[in-house]
């Protein structure tokens, strides 16, 4: 079959020919239609534990032997995944498509937004409250915007470095004011966006840009790290935190059933709030290129339609 192949560690992505997954208790064969892709799909390749070659594990909507669209995401069994004409899903993991979701929606509600979700309703956002989401450009930024205010926030703030993903929100509507960071001086510019101090700050990149966005909160606000891309290790003043909570939430290890739950929910606020995801779509063929893309940062959801 056709497959996007990782031949060996730090190795970018091939197109050609994989061999075919077989039956397997416990697993479900699925067709293909629409494939995703995502950082954690990157980071996930290369390390330890994972079978050489392989395919590109992705997230993707495609159909059961009883024909049933269905979605799964990124834990195809080894060494398939959802950039192949056919991957292999524990069937825990393959979740029922309702007729009204198209396949890009099921895929970018199901590790982006759940990715966004699972924070922002521990933070318990209450009506009118200022919202900062760090590294807003992204899918799962984009998604934790619009859900902020459909949880109550009175006020969104997006921050990125990506001038074009920034304008991108504002074009869209979805944040009341956007902050680029890397300029001269970030903490009075997330200041001067913050309307008094923000009480929520879902921080999607760690580093300092989570320092910094410390300094713009108010007693009682709430932080909450996801994500890691501008650093892991951070030298933290305790005064910054005074008052406040600092919580590390991992977003994905929750039970199939639980995770299910939180999609299903999510496909309804999806539609019912009109959630917006940029997407930028390539040819099967070009993984390579689409591999590449996300190594750079896309600022959009990145797919590819493997069934025509």
């Amino acid at each position: 079959m056709r497959a996007a192949i990782i031949s060996e560690r730090g190795a970018p992505p091939v197109f050609g020919e994989f061999r075919e997954p077989e039956p397997r208790e416990g697993a479900v064969l699925i067709d293909v239609d629409t494939a995703g892709l995502g950082g954690w799909d990157v980071l996930g390749a290369y390390r330890l534990g994972v079978e050489y070659p392989c395919v590109i594990r992705g997230e993707g909507v495609g159909r059961d032997p009883q024909g049933r669209r269905v979605y799964f995401g990124e834990r195809s069994v080894l060494p398939f995944g959802a950039w192949a004409e056919r991957t292999l899903v524990p069937a825990e993991e393959v979740w029922e498509v309702p007729d009204n979701v198209d396949d890009k929606t099921a895929i970018s509600m199901g590790i982006a937004a759940t990715g966004a979700i699972v924070p922002l309703e521990l933070a318990n956002i209450k009506k009118g409250e200022n919202v900062l989401i760090l590294g807003a450009t992204g899918t799962l930024g984009q998604i934790a915007l619009q859900l902020a205010r459909h949880l109550g926030a009175g006020r969104v703030v997006g921050a990125a470095r990506s001038e074009d993903g920034l304008a991108k929100l504002t074009a869209h509507g979805i944040a009341d004011q956007v902050v680029r960071l890397g300029g001269a001086d970030d903490v009075a510019a997330l200041k001067d966006a913050s309307n008094g101090g923000f009480d929520v700050v879902l921080d999607l990149v760690c580093g300092q840009p989570l320092l910094n966005a410390l300094k713009a909160t108010r007693w009682g606000a709430r932080i909450m790290t996801i994500g890691t891309g501008a650093g892991r290790k951070i030298e933290l003043d305790m005064g910054d935190l005074l008052f406040r909570t600092l919580s590390t939430i991992g977003t994905g290890q929750r039970p199939p059933a639980d995770r299910r739950a939180i999609w299903e929910r999510l496909l309804v606020i999806a539609r019912e709030q009109n959630i917006i995801v940029d997407y930028v779509d390539y040819p099967f063929e070009q993984a390579a290129q689409a591999w590449a893309a996300q190594v750079s940062g896309p600022h959009a959801k990145v797919t590819a339609r493997i069934r025509s």
